[in-house]
């Protein structure tokens, strides 16, 4: 590395979050055109997408719905014909992209949008660069992939999120997060085999079944968090709570507990944390404290 390259690549660390340069890469055989808008919201919390490519055989007709997602949000197609059947090309091509937008130093951290473990060796690769990578993947992505993320997002939280906030009200006895994420499967069971409707077929075809609500949260993982967090008197700030939790679970998300933030999730559990807004240490600001409580 030439020492103008370091000097570059220093100054791109330098910046801050909100001028992170991020390249966001997608396997569209591997993710589905309804995430697209609640992912590209989401990395935009990272930085800015200065990169935004997909790949796939889009002469496919699996890969068509793709078309309006792409024109809607400036998406660039990268077209990878399949050489032989049963063999995936479009992987390399991602790879061999990434690793060219690797070499040319402008960018900050990587969006690998994926459930193949295939790009397992990409993020780590990413990552012994410096790079931060940001995983996207339904739950059935395998864990090694996860693992090798700074950070991992399960899209079906992102999926949810879109009808969550068209509902006005939610169906009684259920949360708005909990019905969000259970009307796409109930959708689908309700489809009779027998009717063929274009609609329903179409979209049976396009979305997978995702999970039927939010999971248990992790207690003892998040107990963990605190108490390594804390100061004498068992008192510990929320931040580095959270990246504490990020680091040792790259997939960890209040919203896969039924929670828009970590401080939610932590309220909501009062037999066990005590959440409280405080002045903090060498800062007129508030933030938050929390402690695990017996």
């Amino acid at each position: 590395m030439t020492s103008a390259s370091k000097t570059n690549g220093n100054l791109s660390r330098s910046v801050d979050d909100e001028q992170r340069h991020l390249a966001v890469l997608i396997d569209a055989d591997n993710a589905q055109p309804s995430v697209i808008e609640g992912l590209l919201a989401e990395v935009a919390k990272f930085g800015v997408a200065s990169v935004k490519r997909i790949y796939g055989d889009f002469t496919s007709p699996q890969l068509t719905r793709w078309k309006k997602a792409l024109l809607k949000h400036s998406i660039s197609p990268v077209q990878q014909f399949a050489y032989t059947s049963g063999k995936n090309a479009t992987d390399s091509m991602l790879i061999i992209d990434a690793m060219d937008l690797m070499y040319t130093r402008r960018f900050d951290g990587f969006c690998l949008v994926s459930s193949d473990s295939d790009f397992t060796r990409l993020a780590q690769r990413l990552r012994e660069e410096g790079l931060t990578v940001y995983g996207f993947g339904e739950r059935k992505t395998p864990d090694p992939f996860v693992q090798a993320c700074d950070k991992f997002i399960y899209t079906e939280v992102l999926r949810a999120e879109t009808p969550a906030s068209e509902k006005a009200t939610p169906s009684a006895g259920k949360s708005a997060t909990a019905t969000a994420v259970s009307s796409p499967a109930k959708a689908a069971k309700a489809t009779k085999p027998g009717k063929k409707t274009a609609t329903a077929t179409t979209e049976a075809a396009a979305e997978p079944p995702v999970s039927a609500g939010p999971l248990p949260p992790p207690l003892a993982l998040i107990r963990q968090a605190i108490e390594d967090a804390s100061d004498e008197l068992g008192w510990a700030n929320l931040a580095p709570v959270g990246s504490y939790l990020t680091k040792v679970r790259p997939d960890f998300d209040a919203r896969l507990y039924g929670y828009r933030k970590l401080s939610d999730l932590l309220k909501s559990q009062p037999k066990y944390f005590a959440v409280e807004e405080r002045t903090a240490p060498g800062s007129s600001g508030k933030a938050l404290f929390v402690r695990v409580v017996g």
